[in-house]
């Protein structure tokens, strides 16, 4: 079932929150950003606890730094040097980190208020990017559809353009499981099935390489404390976690399972898509979230299935290069239980 309530307005124009309920959890969801602004999940106790960092109002989402819950596009994490060639035809995309360009440029679809369409327990959010904004190619149409059901929350991704073109999407939701107002997420404990990262050079752009997570922090295809990694000083330069994991294929079981101790969530992650990068905000400037509550460094964990950083100017990766008249479609699924 679905909800439609009152949160706020962006030029004059209202927009709402979107409630989703499936008996077990909550889902609260912004067009501005087709964002996830709460998930609100039983603790081992039964006590809804909400998981995900966020605003209580508009401006902080329109004005803040971190993307907190929002799709993010049309190309998720870094292009190097901020261009790319297709067919012969090199293309210059707006450089908004230093020369690269991260999460879509200067306005990527997080900033942008999306149309949605509820139905059930569903809401389909859609937007067209213009051919040429921030410099990519082709007149794209996007559809992200949310639905909440068996306490799992899945994100279907669709695209379509009219020119050949890059189309990396994916969710920033900014998870701490044992409650959004909790603090650090030292004490939570990460599982990937990944043998291999993507290492990279200068402005944490791709090198180009596979290379094995054995004897490395990044290891953790065996449950891992995440407070016994993240001051590793192989971990020094991105403050922890921000690197991106080639998931096993074909999948096994869950791509990643996160889970705290204190709370007894539990999160398991499921995509089509053949990378994650975990990211346990390092970066995240202190700020106010909802309730007041502070956040601060190491205060979540994202978990940004995707295409590899960079994969456009990489061809030994898997492409993110979208042809014109076909249709990009992934999926990626949190799955929530507890655990004693």
């Amino acid at each position: 079932m679905y909800e439609v309530k009152p949160f706020g307005a962006v030029n004059g124009q209202d927009v709402p929150v979107i409630c989703l309920s499936d008996g077990v959890c909550t889902a609260e969801l912004l067009p501005l950003g087709a964002a996830v602004r709460s998930l609100w999940v039983p603790d081992r106790a039964g006590r809804p606890t909400d998981i995900c960092l966020g605003y209580d109002d508009l401006d902080c989402y329109r004005t803040l730094d971190a993307c907190l819950g929002a799709t993010i596009g049309r190309c998720a994490n870094r292009i190097g040097g901020a261009r790319f060639t297709i067919d012969g035809r090199e293309y210059q995309v707006t450089a908004n980190e230093g020369t690269n360009s991260l999460h879509g440029g200067a306005e990527g679809f997080y900033q942008k208020l999306w149309r949605f369409a509820c139905r059930g327990n569903s809401v389909a959010f859609s937007l067209e990017s213009p051919d040429g904004e921030e410099g990519f190619p082709g007149n794209l149409r996007v559809e992200v559809t949310y639905t909440l059901e068996n306490a799992a929350l899945t994100i279907d991704y669709r695209a379509v353009s009219d020119k050949t073109t890059v189309v990396n999407l994916t969710n920033h939701t900014y998870f701490n499981l044992a409650g959004h107002d909790s603090g650090p997420v030292d004490g939570q404990i990460l599982t990937l099935a990944a043998d291999r990262y993507t290492p990279c050079g200068p402005g944490n752009i791709p090198t180009g390489a596979l290379a094995s997570v054995a004897g490395t922090p990044l290891d953790l295809r065996s449950p891992a404390r995440l407070g016994d990694r993240l001051d590793h000083p192989f971990l020094a330069g991105t403050r922890g976690f921000d690197h991106n994991f080639v998931l096993r294929s074909p999948a096994t079981g869950p791509a990643a399972v996160l889970s705290s101790p204190e709370t007894g969530v539990a999160l398991e992650l499921e995509t089509t898509l053949p990378g994650v990068q975990v990211y346990t905000a390092g970066f995240l400037g202190e700020r106010r979230g909802k309730g007041g509550a502070l956040y601060g460094p190491r205060h979540a964990v994202c978990l940004e299935t995707q295409y590899f950083p960079d994969a456009v100017n990489q061809p030994s990766f898997p492409s993110p290069v979208l042809r014109a008249g076909e249709t990009y479609r992934q999926r990626t699924v949190y799955r929530f239980r507890t655990e004693p």
